[in-house]
């Protein structure tokens, strides 16, 4: 296998302004471009891009590539980072490799074309601190690298199948949907938290994060030949959750529950599909690896703006009958009136719901999975789907106020962030830490 590349999706928007702060080839035309322009999608369905006077018209992907790939970047900027979560807010970022621009839903997308070792680097320094210790950078460059190049396998098949992928199976009393690599048809990854986190060279890497990715180079995680879809997310909550879960009906056996903690903690029935013993895990305080408050290790994960976050392994949400009829309506589209009642009805291994009731005046439906339940409950996303439902009635049995106590932070499949973190601070090396989250696979030298 040679080094791949890959193709990022920064950003789309009808305007899209950026700066080639070096000489960069125009393909195709044989053109030498440098310096600020704005790319419009225009009325007669063209990109246009102005470049001082001078203007480029084209119905066709335009892609600007560097002279010298050492020496050269690019800006874009007002890119849209944290999109739909409550710290979302715009920033300026630097690229090195190419930046190509196509028209894709009646607006231009801008994509970076790079080496996967070079896109690593900042992924490293992107979802978390570049500070962080040796052995968890180690252990995020294999699992970056592997989830990378097993969505290009996954594309690769899916578009060579004669059936369709889908996302959504609805019945008359359900709306189930889960989202992954479907919304991305045009390039490999987007550069926000629903892929990887990814800002290319905005923030200086360090020493230790090259360095994580020269010791590991090419290093990927297989099972049984494959390469693993190795997922990962900021904190489990003390058990992780199964792919299939939250995702599509395919068991990966790589990913599936484990406790993050070296033994079984004492005392609670840890079948968390039932619904009470859910409720008591997520009541108490569970030992487990991501269950810490040290802020020297925290900051080897939380960027300064995760950093806001502060309760995460266990966290309450209070909602009003105001806030959560108007939250549902808004999110999923549909008016169910005033909500009389939240059911968990199916609870994967982690605790997290996979499947909820919404019952209102006007409407009952089932939905899931945990993402679209995340969504529905929040102006961005709930921290997790691990929640168990608290209400207090009001008048004509409408209840006042709901209160969503839950447990951990994302989808809780494959790395917790924390948690390996907290592994490599007690002296753990990168390969105890991924043989910890993804039981049975392997590490493999691909190039």
């Amino acid at each position: 296998m040679k080094v791949p590349n890959i193709e990022v999706g920064i950003l789309s928007s009808n305007e899209i302004r950026f700066q080639l702060n070096h000489s960069y080839r125009l393909k195709g035309r044989n053109e030498m471009i440098s310096g600020e322009g704005t790319a419009f999608f225009s009325n007669n369905k063209e990109i246009v891009i102005r470049f001082n006077d001078s203007e480029i018209t084209s119905t066709e992907p335009l892609c600007f590539e560097p002279v010298d790939f050492d020496s050269a970047s690019f800006d874009i900027f007002d890119v849209i980072i944290g999109i739909h979560f409550h710290w979302e807010r715009k920033e300026n970022q630097r690229f090195k490799g190419e930046l190509k621009l196509m028209i894709e839903e009646n607006q231009l997308t801008a994509i970076n074309i790079l080496p996967i070792e070079d896109y690593l680097i900042s992924v490293i320094s992107s979802e978390m601190s570049a500070t962080s210790s040796l052995e968890l950078l180690k252990a995020h460059a294999v699992i970056s690298r592997s989830w990378l190049l097993a969505q290009k396998v996954k594309a690769s098949l899916w578009g060579q199948s004669s059936e369709q992928y889908e996302a959504i199976k609805e019945t008359e009393d359900a709306y189930i949907r889960w989202y992954d690599r479907e919304d991305h048809e045009n390039f490999d990854v987007c550069a926000d938290d629903h892929c990887q986190r990814y800002q290319g060279i905005t923030k200086v890497s360090t020493g230790i994060a090259q360095e994580a990715i020269r010791t590991t180079y090419g290093e990927l995680l297989t099972y049984q030949g494959n390469i693993c879809d190795a997922r990962f997310s900021k904190c489990c909550g003390g058990i992780t959750e199964k792919f299939e879960n939250n995702w599509e009906p395919v068991p990966h056996p790589y990913l599936t529950r484990l406790v993050d903690n070296p033994a079984e903690p004492t005392g609670y029935n840890l079948d968390l599909t039932s619904e009470s013993a859910a409720g008591e895990w997520i009541a108490k305080n569970p030992p487990a690896f991501c269950n810490t408050h040290e802020k020297e290790i925290l900051s080897q994960v939380l960027n300064d703006y995760d950093l806001e976050t502060q309760d995460f392994y266990r966290w309450k949400v209070v909602l009003t009958q105001e806030q959560i009829s108007s939250l549902i309506h808004r999110k999923t589209g549909w008016d169910f009136g005033d909500i009389i009642d939240l059911i968990p009805v199916e609870r994967g291994s982690s605790g997290r719901l996979i499947r909820l009731k919404i019952v209102g005046t006007k409407k009952t439906l089932i939905i899931g999975k945990e993402l679209f339940i995340r969504k529905a409950l929040s102006e961005s996303h709930l921290y997790s789907s691990a929640f168990v439902i608290e209400k207090t009635e009001g008048k004509n049995n409408i209840p006042e106020t709901f209160v969503l106590k839950g447990a951990g932070w994302g989808h809780g499949v494959g790395l917790c962030q924390i948690g390996a973190a907290v592994m490599g601070a007690k002296g753990y090396d990168y390969k105890a830490i991924l043989m910890h989250y993804f039981p049975g696979a392997m590490i493999e030298k691909k190039y």
